[in-house]
């Protein structure tokens, strides 16, 4: 095939394809890595280790020989215990055959949307929020309809944003809490006032509950799931990746009842074949041994003196900062500077060496902000905090 064809020569690259924008993030962290000096709060990531013996299960399963294909819907003893890790943080329940064990919770999405939606259809995305939902809803062959929400209402959707959007082509929508950029949470009576207009009109909720044991003070994540009506209009997903910090083993799943369970098998048979072997067997004993929450409280209690050393250090110099509930990100306005969110970013990486990623990454409502990651060490917070104020001062 030559590459080289002249202009106006017919293209092999599929249009919705061809026009879709790369990833904000990873653009701009493509220029941060070949820099030196560069103290970063761009990576969404947990800078703890896997638990150890969760690790050890997966050197085991590699000594044992465990690595054959699983059943597609993953290991039924994970299953199991994914089952019981839900009813008993989340009050939601479901069978063995209703959970799938999937390549992240990544992966999940995809399925979700491509398994629900026909030509056309419409998706509300609220955002800012992660950069893969429009895409994948695009790939699906649905049209994404941004829910632009506002600080002023702490990033949580209202009912009022949602009829004003919905239209008969709506069908779903994609609920990103606890959030990231913006660390924002639906509690409870959020929740119970978004519900009624999705019953009302018939919506299915592709619920992203990835961060749900990273919230903090005494109120707990909520699945939608578990409220009157929802859970059988609601695709639960969630994973292994930032309450136990295991990212680079790609374990998520998926919840749900099995009219949507099916079909989303269907499509992961095909695709995937199964989760990785190794993976579910350390995903199996980092939800089922003893140590569990106490390791877990370890891990949050960190992120919670983390978010308050950044929060704390932005509004002292003077920017915008709603407090975050959850995730571990801090979305700062940066409005103040006369600066966009892209130029802030460049500028401050070019001239003080701290890479932070611009709002619009996360969509056109991210314009002002910045997106910054307390996944990091106390003193490279706080390094990249004094950057970032000195920087602040050469803009007055």
């Amino acid at each position: 095939m030559d590459m080289n064809r002249k202009s106006g020569a017919k293209s092999y690259i599929a249009e919705n394809i061809k026009i879709m924008p790369t990833s904000g993030i990873r653009k701009f962290f493509d220029v941060a890595n070949m820099m030196e000096d560069v103290v970063s709060l761009g990576v969404g990531e947990p800078d703890f280790h896997t638990p150890w013996h969760a690790s050890e299960a997966g050197i085991l399963s590699i000594e044992r020989g465990q690595t054959a294909y699983t059943s597609n819907q993953g290991m039924p003893e994970l299953r199991d215990a994914i089952s019981v890790y839900l009813d008993e943080k989340y009050h939601t329940k479901y069978r063995q055959e209703e959970i799938l064990v999937t390549v992240g919770a990544s992966e999940g999405i995809d399925l979700a949307l491509r398994a629900i939606l026909n030509p056309g259809e419409e998706v509300l995305v609220p955002e800012p929020s992660y950069v893969s939902y429009k895409p994948c809803v695009v790939m699906a062959g649905g049209v994404p309809v941004p829910v632009n929400t506002q600080a002023v209402n702490e990033f949580r959707v209202t009912p009022q944003e949602l009829e004003e959007l919905i239209t008969p082509k709506t069908k779903a929508i994609i609920l990103p809490y606890p959030n990231n950029p913006t660390g924002s949470v639906m509690r409870r009576q959020h929740l119970e006032a978004i519900a009624s207009v999705i019953i009302e009109n018939d919506l299915i909720v592709i619920s992203d509950e990835i961060y749900g044991e990273l919230t903090y003070g005494e109120q707990p994540h909520v699945s939608i799931a578990s409220l009157p009506g929802m859970w059988e209009r609601t695709i639960v997903l969630n994973g292994f990746s930032k309450a136990f910090a295991m990212t680079g083993w790609r374990l998520g799943y998926a919840a749900a009842p099995a009219e949507f369970m099916e079909e989303m098998v269907k499509i992961h048979q095909y695709v995937i074949m199964c989760a990785p072997t190794v993976s579910q067997y350390a995903g199996l004993e980092a939800l089922t041994n003893e140590r569990r929450e106490d390791e877990l409280s370890i891990m949050r209690e960190a992120y919670d003196e983390r978010r308050r050393v950044m929060v704390d250090g932005f509004r002292a110099m003077g920017l915008d900062c709603f407090e975050p509930q959850g995730a571990f990100y801090v979305f700062p306005s940066i409005q103040s500077t006369g600066l966009s969110s892209e130029e802030f970013c460049e500028k401050l990486l070019y001239e003080r060496r701290t890479a932070v990623v611009p709002g619009t990454a996360f969509g056109e409502s991210g314009e002002g902000f910045i997106r910054c990651s307390y996944a990091y060490s106390i003193k490279s917070i706080r390094i990249a905090l004094e950057r970032i104020e000195g920087f602040l001062k050469t803009l007055k």
